[in-house]
This record gives structure tokens, sequence and C-alpha cells, in this order.
């Protein structure tokens, strides 16, 4: 997919941080386009790191979002931010003045970055964990963050990541990691962080393009309770794609960037606020509480497109699960159902991983309000 808007250098704000789980932004934006001249309000309730908010930036549209991933919701929030490079550059040279209060001293972190380095991660971190109410840039600069803060070590004047080699897109665990880098004598680079930062920023043609929203439009909220959508009044679009049946490590797979947002040194196995997993049955129930949330605060007429699919371990079938959520909800009338290719397609989880199973078939379902 060499002629994917995700390698063009125009869209490089969609990936200020990889995540593996994103969809395509040509799905977003070639439904907006479709829907443009009745100027919608844009909602996903499963944002992750913000596709479609950022397309509906693109395309000059309001959008709203919710992810129960912290992860995401920085992510996706930053979508909705607009300062300068040098505005950015400026807090976090501020922020880095301060000497932390506490840095990690696990096997892990002393392999993983070096001295130096993880000095600055950790005075960048309590600057923005001690923020009240995040700026547009904080929200850029804590983004921005996340996206270096682990990924393969890439010669040149100025390294790409903080790390040691890693993936880019999921943090490998503590131990594998450390076992990894000792049998093949790989060592962090000595870096500034800021100047890693700056490399990345620079890069994004649109920082201080207008956002339309705010900050607050995108929240790290569960898409199940009503008290998500309190801001919404009238939504006519929504564009979304829930997590897959069986998908339940999303913040495990993310610990390292969840540290870096106030969570704990090691990996927390602990599956809280997601969507059932344990039944076909619970998890159609679940979803159909966001598609019944979503109507009350939806016009008459609202336009429902959402991409789903099943993993290639989970037993199960993509079809019926979110068909059988509509029905549940029972004020979506189904338009259509069609086939979205497959999860390789537009840089998917599958393929970002590195992962030789065959990836999960995918439909796109369009829905409408009644």
């Amino acid at each position: 997919m060499t002629n994917a808007l995700a390698y063009k250098k125009d869209f490089a704000f969609n990936a200020i941080c990889p995540y593996y789980t994103m969809f395509p932004l040509e799905y977003p934006m070639r439904i907006m386009r479709k829907h443009r001249a009745n100027s919608p309000v844009v909602v996903d309730p499963f944002c992750g790191r913000g596709t479609t908010i950022y397309a509906a930036r693109r395309l000059g549209l309001t959008s709203f979002g919710f992810d129960t991933s912290p992860i995401a919701a920085a992510i996706a929030q930053a979508k909705l931010a607009s300062a300068g490079l040098d505005e950015i550059v400026e807090l976090g040279r501020a922020l880095l003045a301060k000497k932390p209060k506490h840095v990690p001293n696990s096997a892990f972190f002393n392999r993983a970055f070096s001295k130096k380095t993880l000095t600055q991660i950790c005075s960048l971190r309590e600057g923005l964990l001690a923020e009240e109410r995040p700026s547009h840039a904080s929200a850029l600069l804590r983004a921005s963050a996340l996206g270096c803060l682990h990924g393969p070590l890439i010669t040149g004047e100025i390294p790409s990541y903080f790390s040691n080699q890693m993936p880019r897109t999921f943090s490998s665990k503590p131990a594998y990691s450390v076992k990894f880098w000792k049998e093949r004598d790989l060592y962090p680079p000595d870096v500034n962080i800021i100047d890693v930062i700056k490399k990345k920023l620079a890069r994004i043609t649109d920082l201080e393009s207008y956002p339309f929203g705010r900050l607050s439009n995108v929240k790290c909220s569960d898409a199940r309770s009503s008290d998500s959508y309190r801001n919404i009044r009238s939504a006519s679009l929504i564009i979304t794609s829930p997590p897959y049946y069986g998908m339940r490590t999303y913040v495990q797979d993310q610990w390292l960037r969840m540290w870096f947002l106030g969570g704990s040194e090691d990996v927390d196995y602990e599956v809280d606020e997601q969507i059932c997993h344990s039944s076909h049955q619970g998890f159609i129930l679940d979803l159909a509480r966001v598609w019944k949330n979503l109507a009350k605060r939806s016009e008459n007429g609202a336009h429902l497109y959402v991409r789903f699919g099943t993993l290639p371990s989970a037993k199960s079938d993509a079809k019926e699960l979110l068909l059988g959520s509509l029905e549940e909800a029972e004020r979506w009338d189904l338009i259509s159902v069609r086939n979205a290719d497959t999860a390789h397609a537009g840089k998917r989880q599958a393929d970002q991983m590195g992962q030789d199973s065959a990836p999960s078939e995918e439909f796109d379902f369009h829905a409408v309000l009644s």
C-alpha cells in the first residue's frame, strides 16, 4: 500500500504515536467526504489513537471520542491540539530542567535507556503528570513522547526513539527484553529526548492548523457508560472500530507507555473496564449498550459506520456478533455489510506486529438511526 495516506508526509500528524490496532485513515476520510456537505458532528466511541478524530480535523468537522485506554486517549487528544513547534520544545525543556524525584532502577529500565536519557524521561513524565489540565502544547508533547518512548535502533545523528531495540507499536515484556538485549549485546542510545521529539514533530506540517474541537472532546472513558456522552447533543455521523472479540491485552501490550502516563513500573495484568470477552452473548450485550447510548445522543437519520472483524485465534463470527448487537440495540437499521479486505490492509495489527499468522477478515457495516 505504497500510495496509502499513512506513507504521505502531509498526514504525518496521524502517526505522532504508532498504535497497533488503528484502521487506515482512508476509511474515515472516505465516509466523511460523503457526508461533509451536511457538516456532521462526528463521534468515535472506540477512538483508539484518534484516526477518526484526525480525519475530522482535516475535513473541518467537530468530533468527539472515547477510549478506556489512557494511552489511546492521550494520543487521540493530541489530534485536537494546536501549537507551534517552538512552543512545544520550550515546554519540554522547562520540564527537563527539574530533577526527577524518582528514577526506576530495575534491570529492564537500566538496559532499556541510557542513564542520561532515563533521567530526562522521568523529568518529563513527572512534569506532565503534575499538570492539572493539559494545554495544547503539553498534549502534543505527551503524545510525541509516547511515540518516541520505544522503537527500533536506527543509525543516524539523531535517533528516532529513546530506547534500546524494541518494537514501536507495542511494549515487549521486561524479562524477554533484557534477555534479548543481552544475547545480542545491544545497548540503548545516549540521546537528548528533546532532540528526538523535535525531529518527530518537525515532520508534521499541520501542528498549528485549526483543530475543530476542544481537548475535552476526547476522554479516557467507557463508551458503555452514559456519562461519557454528556457533552454530545446531536451526533450525526459515528465512525468506529470496536475491539475484536478476544482482544483483551491493549493496556498490557502498552505497559511501558502506561508507565509514562503514571502507571506501574511493572506489567499490570489486571483487565478492567473492557467490553465482555467471556461469552459471545456478553460481548453482544455490551456493544448494544454503546449503540443505545449513541442513539440517545444522535439525531434521527444519523449514520453509523463500523469496521469489525475477528482475531484468527478467536472462535467467533464477526457478522453474527455485530449484527446481534445492532438487533439488541433496536433503533439502528442495517443498510449494508461489505467485505473490508483483510487486516493486513492499511497497516493493521497483524502487519505491524510482524505476525506470520493469517490476518483476520474484516467487514464494514452501515446502519441508520430510525
